[in-house]
């Protein structure tokens, strides 16, 4: 039988996770999303067939517009296996304590969640044995899930690091969210060092020498990561292109294309077809791939915001209810999203 699993929160990570549970139907069952506001996004799951539920105090706001609900959260809960809790920062611990710990429901976080709260921090390249079995597993931000990614590139392939720092250039914005984020201006986000995407990194891989320090900047589209990694061992740039080229979920954007810039790789996935136009994959400038004195290893990588972390939703899911082991269930994952797997290792 399906895991029945639950999507607590219906905006820009929500949906998509709806959307890819949905394509695993020999292994979950979505029962249902649950959304705060009857908005157009509700409309839409319920055109696409998704049963939508609401606090018992909106029932009435949804009915005035007409958008059917199949019931309450509290109800949601109750029928659900595992919540998928996607609502915005700091929620989650409040729906944790009100709804998921007296029911007894098993559920995933979101990384705006404070580690505290979950059995585990969860990036699937980097720990996903850590998973196996547990209860409440936290699946960290896009940013953090990005250079967990990378760093255990590096790692899977042997190569112990000395240290890394980073210098995160954020987007000030979603898309769809023309109330936030700089209109002209570059904002240090935030203005002391580290930012938190260092310390949220060794919530994962505890042994990593991260330092990072962030500005936001008046995009929407993607994050900028610029990235030095020190190893304890000599490496030529051929080794590291092959590293990056054989670890999923990392796509080598091609030097010389005219897709130099976060813009090309959007509109690359446009044009691949892409659904919503998302990349789920960690995506390194090839020409910014630099050896410095065979130890240092420069680079720059975008990260699309919006849904890098949907693979590691699923592969969460897979690893708290024991349905398959790490490479399976990333390979598995990768195949069925749409991933690039062409020259991909699933086993180390």
């Amino acid at each position: 039988m399906p895991i029945k699993v639950g999507v607590v929160g219906y905006g820009t990570i929500g949906k998509r996770i709806a959307d890819a549970i949905v394509k695993f139907p020999d292994e979950f069952e979505l029962v249902g999303v649950a959304k705060t506001t009857p908005d157009y996004e509700a409309e839409i799951a319920v055109r696409k067939g998704y049963k939508v539920y609401t606090y018992q105090e909106k029932l009435k706001d949804f009915e005035k517009l007409g958008i059917p609900v199949a019931g309450t959260v509290d109800e949601l809960v109750e029928k659900a296996d595992v919540i998928v809790d996607a609502t915005p920062a700091k929620v989650g611990k409040e729906m944790k304590e009100k709804y998921y710990l007296p029911k007894n429901k098993p559920a995933i976080f979101q990384g705006g969640e404070k580690a505290d709260i979950v059995d585990v921090s969860f990036s699937s390249l980097a720990n996903y044995d850590k998973a196996v079995g547990a209860r409440y597993v936290r699946v960290v931000s896009c940013n953090t899930t990005g250079l967990c990614r990378l760093l255990s590139a590096f790692l899977l392939h042997g190569l112990k690091i000395r240290r890394v720092r980073v210098c995160l250039v954020r987007r000030g914005a979603d898309p769809k969210e023309h109330k936030r984020g700089p209109i002209n201006d570059v904002v240090p986000d935030p203005v002391t060092i580290p930012s938190h995407h260092g310390p949220d990194v060794r919530t994962v891989i505890p042994e990593i020498d991260i330092v990072t320090m962030a500005v936001a900047v008046p995009v929407t589209i993607m994050h900028m990561h610029m990235v030095n990694i020190e190893l304890e061992s000599q490496v030529s740039r051929e080794d590291v292109i092959r590293i990056l080229s054989e670890t999923p979920r990392i796509m080598l954007v091609p030097h010389g294309k005219r897709m130099d810039s976060l813009a090309h790789i959007i509109e690359w996935a446009r044009d691949m077809g892409r659904y919503r136009n998302d990349v789920m994959e960690n995506c390194i400038f090839e020409g910014s791939v630099t050896v410095i004195d065979g130890r240092e290893v420069y680079l720059m990588m975008g990260i699309h915001q919006e849904s890098i972390v949907i693979p590691e939703n699923i592969d969460a899911l897979r690893a708290m209810f024991k349905l398959a082991d790490k490479w399976t269930s990333i390979e598995r994952t990768d195949r069925t999203l749409g991933l690039v797997t062409e020259g991909k290792k699933y086993r180390f």
